[in-house]
């Protein structure tokens, strides 16, 4: 228990508080139980601490521990929570839950037999909180965290700092905030390194751009190879092939997929590769998108696929495809509180109202010219004017 005691005074010591994330005030902290998923390397964590450090006058009522600590090897989480509550403490925070066998039936068996305690948990974007024998999703408030957008790059980094935007007010007032902002500092610069080296929050920790990469192909690899089999009962050999498709579709995205193709290069069938393309998707490493038209079922084959952000395509090809890092980008900030689907023309249709082609400079209107609330998100302008609007001005919406 010692060790547990110290390893938490050692991290809550070691947080800063300087910069907080989007998702810190939309948290109703006062729920009995909260669940925080996100993929790997967003800040879950340090969200917990921070919410310790700035919220608890009396740090000895809150405990946070994360269960891949060795400590459980021989004890339980019932165990360390009745020794917590006889001690004092009313809130407790559980950290990389997915690591724990046990973790959903004992989380149910904590707030059923202890309503005087607080619990928060956080695990990989895998999770499945709903079903099971102990469904947590009917006692659970339930958010995901996102990596971060332009907006709060440029707030981390101490350049530029503003409230975010909603779509409505990009797509009606695009050229007043653009040249607003545009005063106030160079926009195409910053955004070209975020679009590559700013999407998790670990790049400040990081000593130039080929540390970031190299520690973001870590954090693909370890999703891969202990946060998937935490999650799904999966194979080694699966497992190599999860790792095979991702890098071909980092040469090929966006991607409308062969099944057929792609199953001989695997060696799986078709209900395979979908089960793949569902757990990549899951897992935070891929995003599928699929016709507004469609009706969807459980295993439908993606009309497109794309990766999650532009960093993590970057990190696994750095002569990736600029159109689809700006599509991956668009989709990755537009997501966050809109539907998006792939339309019969163009390249992104949101909400099933707006439909947006994306692209260079030079990028025009041929393909979409005739289809009422249609956009261009141009890279590589500052201000736009009418319905061209600059690219960077999505990562403003969280």
């Amino acid at each position: 228990m010692e060790t547990l005691l110290l390893a938490y005074s050692r991290r809550l010591e070691e947080t800063s508080c300087d910069f907080i994330r989007y998702l810190y005030k939309s948290v109703d902290w006062n729920e009995r139980l909260i669940g925080i998923k996100g993929a790997r390397g967003t800040g879950k964590t340090t969200m917990l601490l921070q919410h310790i450090k700035l919220d608890f006058p009396d740090k000895s009522k809150a405990f946070y521990v994360s269960l891949d600590n060795i400590w459980f090897a021989d004890h339980t989480l019932l165990e360390l929570t009745e020794y917590l509550y006889t001690h004092g403490v009313t809130h407790l925070f559980f950290d990389e839950v997915h690591r724990y066998p046990r973790w959903i039936q004992e989380i149910k068996n904590i707030y059923d037999s202890y309503p005087g305690l607080n619990v928060v948990f956080t695990g990989s974007s895998l999770l499945k909180i709903e079903g099971g024998i102990a469904d947590l999703s009917r006692r659970a408030r339930i958010y995901t965290l996102q990596g971060l957008s332009f907006r709060e790059y440029l707030s981390i980094n101490n350049v530029f700092n503003i409230s975010s935007i909603t779509l409505s007010e990009i797509i009606s007032h695009h050229t007043d905030i653009a040249s607003d902002i545009s005063r106030h500092i160079k926009v195409i610069p910053l955004f070209e390194k975020y679009i590559n080296f700013g999407y998790y929050p670990f790049f400040i920790e990081t000593s130039s751009n080929d540390s970031y990469l190299e520690r973001l192909q870590n954090v693909v690899s370890t999703v891969i190879d202990e946060d998937i089999p935490s999650v799904e009962r999966i194979e080694y050999a699966t497992l190599l092939k999860i790792k095979r498709l991702l890098m071909i579709l980092a040469r090929s995205v966006p991607f409308t997929p062969n099944i057929t193709s792609l199953g001989t290069t695997l060696g799986c069938n078709r209900n395979q590769i979908l089960v793949l393309f569902n757990i990549l998707e899951r897992a935070g490493l891929l995003r599928q998108l699929q016709s507004e038209k469609k009706n969807l079922k459980s295993l439908a084959k993606p009309d497109k696929i794309l990766f999650n952000n532009s960093n993590i395509m970057f990190a696994l090809n750095r002569n990736a495809d600029i159109g689809t890092q700006r599509e991956s980008f668009f989709s990755s900030m537009i997501c966050i509180n809109h539907t998006i689907s792939y339309p019969s023309k163009g390249d992104i249709f949101v909400d099933q109202k707006y439909l947006f082609e994306i692209g260079g400079s030079n990028k025009h209107f041929n393909q979409i010219k005739d289809v009422p609330n249609s956009y261009i998100a141009i890279d590589n302008i500052e201000i736009g004017n009418f319905n061209r609007i600059p690219l960077w001005m999505f990562g403003l919406l969280y």
